[in-house]
């Protein structure tokens, strides 16, 4: 269907356009009307199915809104009546989206400018960790649409008496689990407390067990379910590989092998820990790559540089850790390559969906150590997909690929069968103004 079937102002459907999307995806179909008939909305969806989109054009449906209220009692009731007063702009923003990492957030914040571009004087704001306090009091002081906050920065604010969210009329949790993940679920609950109990909440979870369902039980006022993909379902668009390593120099020589391959436009490389990212994305650096390595110890500012660095190309290879795989939206990455495992099995899927985004194929390739092998099965049981095993010509493994993991024994005694669900360069680039970090010691086994 297309966007102009949706019900929005004609300003978002020619945002929209100059974006070059013409037509909505399935979640977006789905939650946008829901939202703007005002329900509370409780939502599953696949990383790269446009999700954002679908909480942000109807919270700048409910600014229009807003603001045509505003200049509907500013107008006088009749030629004899008295002009009424012009009401006084309402403090502090009137929609919150809540993020649980700063590349996310910065992700929703482009986002909202790019859809709000014709929006006459929209105002949105993003408050996040790592970032000098200065400029983000300025733009709490001055009248806010929008405002876009990771819980801790949110919350000293709050303490300070800077942010005021007695006026927001719609609230959004998104990826609420891993912002509860992250130990947020107080914070979430003090911050939800500070708005109107009247509001809209808007909560996006790639589950809804456990502590998420009963956080979204607490906030929302039955709300609607929209469940549109789980981490069961099958990427289309990216073909996952899985390489087995003899040993860390065998890893090693297998990466250096895809990153030279002619169809590797741009790739994301995920290690386990920030000590690998930078010692890894030193390494390519050496060998000519255009490379930088992203993670939480890097100040805001680099963060920011080095994404930038991505999108408009001058940065080929990203080496990062887990704060990458949620938030950084760069259609040109064909290749996401786990030289580290994750550390819980639901973050392969978003990995992986860095890649094979806006209608490209893509390629996520898994490369793992015999000792790696629990959590492969713990992988694919949880996606409930085998991870085909692949090789390269002339650096095929020595050792025996580890054999499948047995299921625990049926009741009765009887063993049960193995898992397997069903078949179906160049300099290294440096951001302006910011060198890279010094090289750590030495390489660590990852």
């Amino acid at each position: 269907m297309s966007f102009d079937n949706l019900g929005l102002h004609a300003c978002l459907n020619r945002a929209v356009a100059d974006a070059g999307y013409t037509q909505a995806t399935e979640v977006q179909l789905r939650a946008i009307p829901a939202a703007l008939a005002g329900a509370d909305l409780m939502v599953s969806s696949s990383t790269g199915s446009g999700k954002t989109a679908s909480f942000v054009l109807p919270a700048l449906m409910r600014v229009l809104a807003s603001r045509e209220q505003q200049r509907t009692q500013a107008a006088p009731q009749d030629q004899g009546a008295p002009r009424s007063r012009r009401p006084v702009a309402a403090s502090g923003p009137r929609v919150l989206v809540l993020t649980p990492t700063r590349e996310l957030a910065m992700q929703v914040a482009k986002a909202a400018a790019d859809y709000g571009r014709h929006v006459p004087g929209l105002r949105v704001a993003t408050i996040v960790g790592g970032v000098p306090y200065g400029a983000q009091l300025k733009a709490l002081r001055g009248p806010l649409d929008v405002l876009i906050a990771t819980p801790g920065r949110l919350i000293d604010h709050m303490e300070s008496g800077k942010a005021l969210l007695g006026n927001i009329e719609v609230l959004v949790l998104d990826e609420a689990d891993r912002m509860l993940d992250m130990g947020f679920i107080e914070p979430i609950q003090h911050i939800a407390a500070a708005t109107p109990a009247g509001r809209q909440t808007l909560m996006f979870s790639a589950t809804f067990a456990g502590f998420v369902g009963r956080l979204a039980e607490q906030l929302l006022r039955e709300p609607q379910r929209i469940d549109i993909a789980s981490h069961t379902q099958a990427h289309a668009d990216i073909e996952q590989r899985l390489h087995w390593a003899d040993d860390f120099a065998h890893k090693n020589a297998l990466l250096d092998s895809i990153l030279t391959e002619r169809d590797m436009e741009q790739a994301v490389v995920f290690t386990s820990t920030q000590r690998d990212a930078d010692w890894l994305a030193d390494r390519l650096a050496d060998m000519g790559h255009h490379v930088a390595s992203l993670h939480g110890g890097h100040p805001q500012g680099r963060r920011t540089r080095v994404l930038q660095g991505l999108r408009n190309k001058q940065l080929k290879i990203l080496v990062a850790t887990d704060v990458a795989a949620r938030g950084i939206d760069v259609p040109t990455i064909s290749h996401v390559i786990n030289f580290g495992l994750p550390m819980k099995e639901e973050d392969y899927v978003h990995r992986i969906g860095r890649t094979g985004r806006a209608g490209r194929a893509g390629l996520a390739v898994t490369l793992a150590e015999r000792r790696d092998s629990g959590m492969i099965q713990r992988i694919q049981r949880y996606t409930t997909q085998r991870i085909p095993a692949a090789t390269i010509a002339g650096l095929e493994p020595k050792r025996v690929e580890p054999k499948p993991m047995a299921r625990p024994a049926a009741p009765g005694g009887r063993p049960s069968k193995p898992f397997g669900p069903r078949p179906f360069g160049a300099k290294p680039f440096k951001p302006a103004g910011k060198s890279f970090s010094k090289k750590p010691a030495g390489p660590r086994a990852v």
